[in-house]
C-alpha cells in the first residue's frame, strides 16, 4: 500500500516524478490543480463553489481545498494507494491530512522531499521559457515555498515520515532513486 506525498520547490520535478512513479506503482497521482479544474469542469458543488474565487481573482480558500482532497481520497481508486502532489503546503494542511488519513484507515504515508538548490531552480525554470516566468518572479516564488512549505519538512521530519532525495541530478537518476527508496 503507497501513499507518497511529494514536496519540493516549484521546478524541483515533483509533477513529472510524481506522475511517472504512479504509472509504475498503479496508483492514481493526485494534484490539488488537477482535482481542482477538474471539479470546476464537472461543476460539481465544491467545483462551483472554487470557480466563484477563481473568476475574481482569489486564492481557492484551505477548507475548500481540503475539502476537495477528501472528496479525492475517498474515491474507490485511491484505496490502494495514491500520490499527493501540492499538498499539503502548510503545517495546518499537514495536521488536517493526518487527521483525515487516521479517521479513514489511510495512514501509513510517506513523504517525498525533492531537494534542489535554488539557483538550480531558476536555471530549469528560465529553461522553460514560460513569459511570466523572470528570475525575480521565480525567486519570490522560492522564498514563498521556503516560508509556507519547508516547514513541512521538519513536521513530517520530527514524525519519521521523510524520505529526501537529490533531485539535482538527471531525471532518470531521481526516478531510479524514488525507485529504490519506495521498494526498500
Amino acid at each position: 500500500m503507497t501513499r507518497l506525498i511529494f514536496l519540493g520547490p516549484p521546478g524541483a520535478g515533483k509533477g513529472t516524478q510524481s506522475q511517472k512513479l504512479a504509472l509504475h506503482l498503479q496508483i492514481p497521482h493526485i494534484s490539488t490543480g488537477d482535482i481542482l479544474r477538474q471539479a470546476m469542469k464537472d461543476q460539481t458543488p465544491l467545483g462551483v463553489k472554487a470557480q466563484s474565487y477563481v473568476d475574481s481573482g482569489e486564492l481557492v480558500p484551505d477548507q475548500l481545498v481540503q475539502d476537495l482532497v477528501q472528496e479525492r481520497l475517498e474515491q474507490p481508486d485511491a484505496q490502494s494507494g495514491w500520490i499527493l502532489d501540492g499538498f499539503p503546503r502548510k503545517v495546518t494542511q499537514a495536521a488536517f491530512l493526518g487527521e483525515l488519513l487516521e479517521t479513514t484507515h489511510q495512514g501509513g504515508e510517506k513523504v517525498v522531499n525533492l531537494d534542489v538548490p535554488d539557483d538550480v531552480v531558476v536555471a530549469r525554470l528560465l529553461a522553460r521559457g514560460r513569459k511570466d516566468d523572470s528570475e525575480d518572479v521565480i525567486r519570490r516564488r522560492l522564498e514563498v515555498y521556503r516560508s509556507e512549505t519547508a516547514p513541512l519538512i521538519d513536521y513530517y521530519g520530527d514524525r519519521q515520515k521523510l524520505l529526501t532525495i537529490n533531485g539535482n541530478q538527471s531525471p532518470e537518476e531521481v526516478t531510479s532513486a524514488l525507485q529504490k527508496v519506495i521498494e526498500s
